[in-house]
């Protein structure tokens, strides 16, 4: 597949500062980028003619098409004589992507998708008294938070986000602690009686990790040449969204008191990056 992305390659591509990226594919799952349906419906064809060269087809009923642009666009693109259906939302990688480039419909779908397991496991394990804490911790750990924060640190955590993870985290320790919200204990108290972090942690401390790795990357790597593009495209009316660079910038001085023109050489030494949060914050060592 390898192979046939890069003959498949022309002119066609999304343009991130100096570089263009024109596909994006990990084993049989191919993303294809265009500034234009024009672009793409080429980049398509030229596509489905190396795979057909190969062997092989692209399958239209896995297949589909997707504008990202906060206003909506039509994007007709056809296979083979087939239109593939154009679609508001698609999942690659197991994460969900919009056409307005928003990350709530995938924090909801995270929240509901740990929601889920804890349904099925509420009987069977979490209120189940023959299981000790330990056990159900173990389950806490390895399957129901995997679950949640799948993809976290690319996550620009809001207020409502924070807010939202805070109550699907408690919702589980509390049922293995035996409580419930009209008990009225703080939910500090219940994680230091299990010995849990704070899930907010957690998920932070993955940011700050990820941020480290994308300064370290080797020149080439797409990540972190994505990471330090600079877009050159206009930008639209309205209040800006916060960027994911300035959020963990951001998260970077606020815990770490690292201000964002040294983040970049701090992070760059692993040796270097031995930095521990303060206790009242429930911070430990990262990076």
């Amino acid at each position: 597949m390898d192979r046939i992305s890069r003959r498949s390659q022309g002119l066609e591509g999304v343009r991130f500062g100096d570089h263009r990226i024109s596909s994006l594919v990990f084993a049989d799952d191919v993303v294809l980028l265009a500034p234009s349906s024009l672009d793409l419906q080429h980049a398509l064809g030229h596509f489905a003619a190396e795979c057909e060269a190969a062997g092989m087809r692209v399958s239209t009923s896995k297949s589909e098409a997707m504008v990202l642009d906060r206003k909506k666009v039509a994007c007709t693109l056809q296979v083979g004589g087939e239109v593939l259906p154009q679609v508001e939302e698609f999942k690659y990688l197991r994460v969900l992507f919009t056409s307005e480039g928003r990350m709530d419909r995938e924090n909801d779908r995270r929240i509901g998708a740990a929601a889920a397991v804890m349904r099925f496991m509420s009987r069977s394990v979490v209120l189940k008294k023959e299981l000790s804490r330990k056990a159900k911790l173990s389950i806490y750990q390895s399957i129901y938070v995997p679950t949640l924060t799948y993809g976290h640190e690319l996550w620009v955590m809001t207020e409502r986000v924070r807010s939202r993870i805070q109550a699907a985290e408690m919702s589980f320790l509390r049922r293995v602690a035996g409580r419930s919200l009209r008990d009225r204990v703080r939910s500090s108290v219940t994680r230091e009686e299990l010995g849990v972090e704070p899930l907010l942690l957690h998920i932070e401390r993955g940011q700050l990790m990820w941020l480290g790795h994308l300064f370290r990357m080797p020149p080439g790597r797409l990540p972190g040449e994505v990471f330090r593009a600079c877009p050159t495209r206009k930008r639209p009316r309205g209040r800006p969204r916060t960027r994911w660079r300035d959020y963990v910038s951001r998260l970077a001085w606020e815990h770490l008191r690292v201000p964002p023109e040294e983040l970049e050489e701090v992070s760059g030494e692993r040796e270097v990056v031995q930095i521990f949060f303060f206790v009242d914050a429930n911070w430990h060592q990262v990076l």
